[in-house]
């Protein structure tokens, strides 16, 4: 199958706005999936519960590799957030959690619920049929991200900005990108990144 390639199409330090110009990409699509990704690293006790709350049954984990100082072994968070006093709880931060779920209004509460953690919204599609530009859709590559305190699609470094990925066939497709971004105002903005 292989990874789609992701092209920034937009960089702002306005979350809202990151997260307005993703949705107006996601109307191009011509299919959407019945689900989203919601990726979050939570760097507070705050943070973690908005985001127990917002995706129960979420299952977090260690962002920083930990083991056991006794037997080496690699440690796996499996507490229950919502059970840890905030003492507790500070002492296993950061956590991430990477959840699908039903798309609809989570999205909107997500950004709402967003602490200084890089987060991301992932939309899977497919991008209709163009002719003209020779492009044409893939299921398995298609879609719109954006990465919250982020400019990489593979979630990397802590950024100011918030970034908006266009995710086409992984053989790349530069021309589908420019349109898509000329769609919203803007240009591709970097070379394609491995995507999902």
């Amino acid at each position: 199958m292989g990874n789609s390639r992701a092209y920034p199409v937009l960089r702002t330090t306005d979350a809202a706005e990151a997260y307005r110009q993703a949705k107006r990409l996601c109307a191009l699509l011509e299919h959407i999936g019945d689900e989203v990704r919601l990726f979050a690293e939570v760097r507070t006790p705050a943070d973690a519960r908005r985001m127990a709350e917002l995706v129960p049954g979420a299952a977090f984990d260690y962002v920083d590799t930990r083991t056991d100082p006794a037997t080496g072994d690699f440690l796996l968070f499996d507490l229950d957030v919502t059970e840890l006093t905030d003492a507790e709880l500070r002492t296993h931060l950061p956590l991430e959690f990477l959840e699908d779920v039903g798309r609809g209004d989570v999205e909107e509460r997500f950004l709402a619920a967003l602490g200084d953690g890089t987060a991301a919204v992932e939309w899977n599609g497919r991008w209709p049929d163009d002719p003209e530009t020779d492009s044409y859709g893939h299921w398995n590559h298609d879609g719109v991200q954006v990465v919250f305190h982020g400019d990489e699609a593979q979630y990397g470094e802590w950024t100011e900005d918030h970034t908006v990925f266009v995710h086409v066939t992984k053989h790349g497709d530069t021309g589908r990108a420019q349109k898509l971004a000329a769609h919203i105002g803007s240009e591709v903005l970097g070379e394609a990144q491995l995507g999902w």
